[in-house]
């Protein structure tokens, strides 16, 4: 074992695991918690940690416990109906919807607004778009090297610059924290738990995951405990780098209130103090790292789910999927980085809850057999509750279902009301498969006397 996988290769995976999750856009949802949560950042941090490392990485593990090859077979374990509907949805949302256009918006924010005047930024950013997507599907059409290159590159220059101004952060704090805003003075942990969806790395773990396996594989893995192994230890590395950069941009944002002020997003609260330490050439060096790291991130999205909608659509050609990817989240782009996250909220806070338990059932599958009837119940259950969920922060109440739900469901009223209702699920579907499979093998015994 020792010498097919040696340390050094458990490193690299490990690496290619951390650059894979920390994405430019990643960076904003720390620096963000940061500020709003304040003297209770320690707290929301935590929660966020989970949601946005532990579950991801163990999304990751996941797929090497299962031994299935794509997130469709994965899913049809519920229903072959099902695999397809939420493949689908989890690639829009990794996609066009979400973070596809969010590239863009983090580079506009980080590397283009900080300079302009403050009469608008419609135009600005209009422009802006048009070039990016016009440059990612240039280069999506056409891959090769050079994007490969640019993030081999970039990701240590990137991460060294970041690394330095968390480190400057810590040594010279910005100033004192502040108390937390109102949404993080009652249940910060929970708070941030939720606030993790938002970097949809659970979601994207499901288009990871493969990645790595076969990585894995290639290095010539054959038994699902080689590949746990390596995967087990890969994973180790990479959570231990992304809790350190995480928490300590969590620490930079709660120490940026008292001199910044609150401010819109996290890729302002980043630019704000970049040039709070470094000043204009500081913003315009962060500005270029990050454009060029969204736009690499920004074609690898496009090219993956082209891919996939090539592979679901074959008529439609790799190119026009392509072109047409490319065009409309351009066109979502332009509504801005604040309110692609408000727009965002809903729709992860009702699929997130899908994956966790997906995640958790996959590790379960053998102690009830893969019984079809626990993935379904269970994912039913969860649904309902999440549903309502996305609803309310949609704005769209049902307050007589919400007083039911408040009163009668555990922990609903901190968004994980999905929890219980998922576990019942469970041992109601694995209760409702043995009732089937033993009234089955008593009708087999009577056909045969």
């Amino acid at each position: 074992m020792s010498e097919k996988f040696p340390t050094s290769f458990i490193i690299i995976i490990g690496f290619m695991l951390f650059a894979l999750f920390f994405g430019a856009g990643n960076l904003i949802f720390p620096a963000m918690l940061g500020q709003s949560a304040g003297e209770n950042v320690w707290a929301a941090n935590a929660g966020f940690l989970i949601t946005g490392v532990g579950l991801p990485l163990l999304g990751i593990l996941a797929f090497g416990f299962s031994g299935k090859d794509n997130l469709q077979s994965l899913a049809s374990r519920v229903h072959p109906i099902y695999g397809i509907v939420f493949t689908i949805i989890l690639y829009l949302a990794i996609g066009p919807f979400f973070a596809i256009p969010r590239t863009a918006t983090v580079s506009f924010e980080i590397g283009i607004k900080p300079f302009l005047s403050q009469n608008g930024d419609f135009v600005p950013l209009l422009i802006f778009s048009v070039i990016f997507f016009g440059l990612t599907c240039v280069l999506s059409l056409n891959p090769s090297k050079i994007v490969d290159i640019v993030g081999k590159f970039l990701t240590p220059i990137k991460l060294t610059f970041i690394g330095f101004i968390v480190i400057v952060a810590f040594i010279f704090p910005i100033a004192d924290f502040q108390a937390p805003i109102p949404d993080y003075q009652v249940g910060s942990f929970f708070k941030g738990f939720q606030q993790g969806y938002l970097t949809m790395d659970t979601l994207a773990s499901f288009v990871f995951g493969i990645i790595i396996i076969n990585a894995i594989k290639a290095k010539g893995a054959t038994t699902k405990k080689q590949i746990m192994s390596v995967c087990i230890k890969a994973t180790g590395v990479a959570a231990i780098i992304l809790v350190l950069f995480y928490t300590g941009i969590s620490y930079m944002g709660a120490s940026s209130v008292g001199k910044l002020g609150y401010l819109d997003n996290g890729g302002e609260v980043l630019a704000g103090v970049s040039r709070y330490y470094f000043g204009s050439y500081g913003n315009l060096l962060l500005g270029l790292i990050i454009t060029v790291a969204c736009l690499t991130t920004s074609v690898g999205l496009v090219t993956a789910c082209s891919s996939f909608f090539h592979s679901l659509f074959p008529k439609a050609s790799y190119k026009a999927i392509t072109i047409a990817l490319s065009i409309f989240s351009a066109m979502v782009a332009n509504i801005g980085l604040t309110q692609l996250i408000a727009i965002s909220v809903p729709v992860l806070t009702i699929i997130y809850p899908l994956a966790i338990v997906l995640i958790a059932l996959t590790f379960l599958h053998p102690l009830f057999n893969g019984q079809q009837k626990v993935y379904q119940i269970s994912l039913l259950f969860t649904f309902i509750i999440s549903l309502f969920d996305g609803l309310n922060v949609a704005g769209f109440q049902f307050q007589s279902v919400d007083d039911f739900f408040d009163r009668y469901v555990p922990l609903y009223s901190i968004g994980l009301g999905w929890v219980l209702p998922a576990i019942i699920g469970g041992l109601l579907g694995y209760f409702i498969g043995k009732l089937k499979h033993k009234k089955y093998t008593v009708l087999e015994e009577i056909k045969q006397k």
